[in-house]
């Protein structure tokens, strides 16, 4: 494992637009020698490889058993490491930063315009379109309980501002997106072995556990007798052990 989780210099880029090197392993290499585990585990019943992720936090692992009379031999094998996000050294992410605090600010300026001034436009409509014998609150129950004059209403107001909100949006959803195109993944992690405790807790580290237990109606035990195991049943557990060794090496 700690052959495998080497790290190499990656060049990764901060917000700010500056440009540095980050250490990372690969995981498609802990991917690949989990999967040759199970393929070298031949007879046992084996669960794919996986990958969990929680946030900066992501876990491959695989488990695998294997029955012996009323015993089962199981095991599991987990590799547990974070993931550090950065953008990738391209000049598309400082331009898409650019236009995104265009419309930032852009934006900001014009919905406090139409915050100053829409109330009074809003009146001043509405009452062009027949409604004029109504009081304040009479008007805006009309204007709130009508979806299509509202959208009217809004059109008109963005049309005055001279900015089309609903494109903006649009075109700010787009800059969003692109720019977590360009996202770039880092792996880091220990060769530690950890416990099922660490693990839970998202500790980095690799886990490696081996199980007997004895099967008494139709149900595993961890606590039993291992004098009471027939002497053919420890040799082929042995046995077990010695292949899933084998595997692993």
């Amino acid at each position: 494992m700690t052959e495998l989780t080497k790290t190499v210099e990656v060049k990764v880029m901060m917000g700010d637009a500056t440009v540095t090197e980050q250490k990372s392993f690969d995981p498609k290499k802990i991917h690949e020698y989990f999967e040759q585990i199970n393929d070298n585990l031949k007879d046992w019943d084996i669960q794919d490889v996986s990958v969990s992720n929680n946030e900066d936090i992501r876990r491959i692992f695989t488990k695998f058993e294997k029955r012996e009379g009323n015993y089962v031999i199981s095991g599991h094998v987990s590799l547990q490491f974070h993931v550090l996000l950065y953008y990738k050294p391209d000049q598309r992410v400082i331009e898409c930063q650019k236009e995104l605090a265009e419309i930032v600010d852009l934006t900001k300026n014009k919905e406090q315009q139409f915050s100053d001034n829409s109330d009074q436009f809003i009146l001043n409509k509405l009452k062009e379109m027949g409604y004029k014998d109504f009081d304040h609150q009479k008007l805006f129950e009309v204007f709130y309980e009508n979806d299509d004059l509202r959208e009217k209403v809004y059109s008109e107001i963005e049309k005055n501002e001279g900015v089309d909100f609903t494109k903006l949006s649009e075109k700010k959803t787009a800059l969003f997106k692109e720019l977590d195109s360009l996202l770039l993944e880092t792996y880091q992690t220990t060769s530690v072995l950890i416990d099922d405790t660490k693990l839970v807790t998202g500790e980095e580290g690799c886990l490696f556990l081996i199980d007997l237990e004895f099967i008494k109606n139709n149900n595993r035990e961890g606590l039993f007798d291992p004098r009471k195991i027939p002497d053919a049943i420890k040799e082929n557990v042995l046995n077990c052990i010695e292949e899933l060794e084998n595997s692993i090496k």
